[in-house]
């Protein structure tokens, strides 16, 4: 083989091996997002209380927000934080929670800007990963956001495969 089919041969090798290690991700339509926060809001609405529920990407960004009629001006804030927290942790914010509470080096977490430890936000995933988070506030406790939440993702799950 000449040294110059060589090189070529070399090259187009590199190149093959950098395109194999680019990495593909899947993402949170906006569809399966308004979903989500439409089937939380509901979910919490049977049971009587007023919340909002946002949900983020992977990233944190918004994707969707949504209030409940009656729902107080604090839930949405508290709402984006606990998605905010949960997306960036790839945790449940009730995780979250127990861990500051019981593991002293974890005590500065709630310090994080835009961190809000409280239950109510939950991780979106497809399989193990995580490609978003929904947060709710408004309900009386925190265990009662995130059981809206998980409804929430409950009515999308064959979407979310």
């Amino acid at each position: 083989m000449k040294p110059l089919q060589l090189l070529a041969l070399s090259s187009l090798a590199v190149c093959l091996s950098a395109q194999a290690e680019i990495p593909s991700e899947k993402y949170l339509p906006l569809s399966v997002s308004t979903e989500i926060a439409s089937a939380t809001v509901k979910a919490c609405a049977a049971k009587g209380y007023n919340v909002s529920a946002v949900v983020v990407d992977r990233a944190g960004g918004v994707r969707v927000v949504m209030r409940a009629d009656k729902a107080g001006p604090h839930t949405l804030d508290s709402a984006r934080r606990k998605a905010y927290t949960s997306a960036s942790t790839k945790r449940s914010t009730s995780e979250i929670l127990e861990n500051v509470q019981k593991n002293p080096a974890s005590q500065h977490l709630p310090m994080i800007d835009g961190f809000l430890i409280l239950a109510g936000g939950v991780p979106i995933k497809v399989g193990d990963e995580v490609i978003g988070a929904v947060g709710v506030g408004g309900a009386p406790g925190g265990h009662l956001d995130e059981q809206c939440a998980t409804a929430g993702l409950e009515a999308v799950k064959d979407q979310l495969k």
